[in-house]
């Protein structure tokens, strides 16, 4: 049975803009990889409400899972929940659940509540809640998309939250080789070498090291079985 599939959607004009280096799909990659799941697509898109809305409408129909990233905080620009929701049909407000978590935490911390903060508890109706321990304000599943918090630390630990509730397949499992020799003397031999392991991804990423031309050939699957053949079989074609 082949593994689950997902997608991620990365929101936020400060990504595109090259202000902000995104971290999160790096980190959801491997998470997810553990996990048997496999991310086929990440898309970045600006905060355009128009576009998150078509996006996570057409990305949620083409894959098991979906992650967001970003435009859920207190700020008129984070507008990702009201995005989803109406993706999917639903009737969003406060909802109490989130706001009484946002009530107690801001009390504990001699904070105001404030209409800004408030933001943050807009929910969809039939959504579930995402825990989040770093900062308290709520994540929110709706259908199979998991609509998280842009900053890093408060976005892992979403993830922590979600991945128990999904069932993964297989754990992808990979292995390399470093082969001192340039892409044009090894692409005939590998080609062969990868149709007869054609259940693993093979890839090729080359380098250049103080002068020296090489490749770092990949081998990615579900058997490592497979994968210690086709690295033996490689290995006494490149000794």
């Amino acid at each position: 049975m082949p593994n689950p599939t997902a997608a991620m959607i990365v929101i936020g004009d400060e990504i595109l803009s090259g202000r902000t280096r995104d971290a999160n799909m790096h980190y959801l990659a491997g998470q997810l990889t553990e996990r048997g799941v496999d991310l086929k697509e990440v898309r970045v898109i600006s905060d355009d409400a128009a576009m998150i809305t078509e996006t996570v409408r057409s990305i949620s129909d083409s894959y098991d899972h979906v992650f967001t990233s970003g435009g859920i905080g207190p700020t008129h620009d984070d507008i990702t929940a009201d995005c989803v929701a109406a993706a999917f049909d639903q009737h969003i407000d406060v909802r109490d659940d989130a706001r009484d978590l946002l009530a107690a935490h801001y009390e504990s911390t001699g904070r105001e509540l404030n209409e800004a903060r408030l933001r943050m508890a807009r929910i969809p109706d039939d959504a579930t809640l995402i825990e989040n321990p770093v900062s308290v304000a709520p994540g929110f599943t709706i259908k199979n998309v998991h609509v998280m918090a842009g900053v890093p630390s408060v976005f892992k630990a979403m993830v922590a939250s979600v991945l128990p509730n999904i069932t993964g397949g297989a754990p992808l499992l990979s292995a390399t080789l470093r082969i001192n020799r340039g892409e044009g003397d090894l692409a005939g031999p590998l080609g062969v070498l990868a149709e007869k392991f054609a259940e693993l991804s093979i890839g090729s990423y080359p380098f250049q090291d103080n002068g020296i031309y090489g490749a770092n050939v990949v081998a990615r699957g579900t058997d490592q079985t497979r994968i210690d053949a086709f690295m033996r079989e490689l290995k006494d074609m490149f000794a």
